[in-house]
């Protein structure tokens, strides 16, 4: 572990600790809205793929990004087709603890998409990963932190007991927001569930596409 969360000269050793981390590759573990997060470099498939390892994810599935801001999200998506109604919806709601799903471009890495032609991102308001993200520049993978078929971690020391003590983790507070609310918009162009899947309508119509467990989303 890092350090611990009561002083600002600490929260940037620790932020600094973790991006040695991120930078050789490997995996981290941070608090965000909801329960803390697994995340690592997004543009390295070597991090992305220890990550999915970890949590016996299958890299079909896809990933999320939470970062500082929009523009640090704008290389990984496709925002040409958005209407200006789904532009306002989004930027009323950023930052903050809604995941949208975005069209993906081409040249956003299948190990982040998965099987989709979309991907899942946040700007996030949790004010550790804000800070971590834009120390790091870029965003950050983020799936909730919890080894296959146990629950999420919400502390540092359930991080600890699922991963070991030796884990890097930057310690902090959750947000407190609730795991899978389930609301609907009232505009027929969103769904948001809080599933782990669902079919949603999207502007390409109805498609399946599997929920990010640490936030609610909307499918754009």
């Amino acid at each position: 572990m890092f350090c611990h969360n009561g002083n600002n000269n600490l929260q940037r050793d620790a932020i600094a600790a973790a991006i040695d981390v991120l930078n050789e590759e490997r995996v981290i573990a941070y608090p965000t809205e909801a329960v803390f997060g697994v995340g690592c470099d997004p543009d390295s498939e070597t991090a992305v793929m220890r990550l999915l390892e970890l949590k016996q994810r299958p890299v079909d599935k896809g990933l999320i990004l939470i970062a500082a801001n929009y523009e640090q999200l704008k290389p990984y998506i496709d925002d040409t087709m958005l209407t200006d109604v789904q532009r306002e919806t989004i930027f009323s709601r950023w930052p903050g603890p809604v995941t949208f799903v975005f069209p993906a471009p081409a040249t956003t890495p299948r190990w982040l998409t998965g099987r989709f032609d979309s991907l899942a991102v946040r700007v996030t308001d949790h004010p550790l990963v804000v800070a971590l993200c834009q120390a790091y520049g870029k965003p950050l993978v983020s799936t909730s932190a919890n080894l296959s078929g146990l629950p999420p971690c919400r502390t540092v020391d359930e991080v600890r007991a699922q991963f070991g003590a030796a884990f890097p983790v930057v310690p902090g507070e959750t947000g407190g927001n609730i795991e899978g609310k389930f609301r609907d918009e009232s505009a027929p162009l969103f769904k948001q569930t809080g599933s782990q899947s669902g079919m949603t309508a999207g502007m390409n119509g109805i498609k399946s596409i599997p929920q990010y467990s640490n936030a609610d989303a909307i499918y754009l």
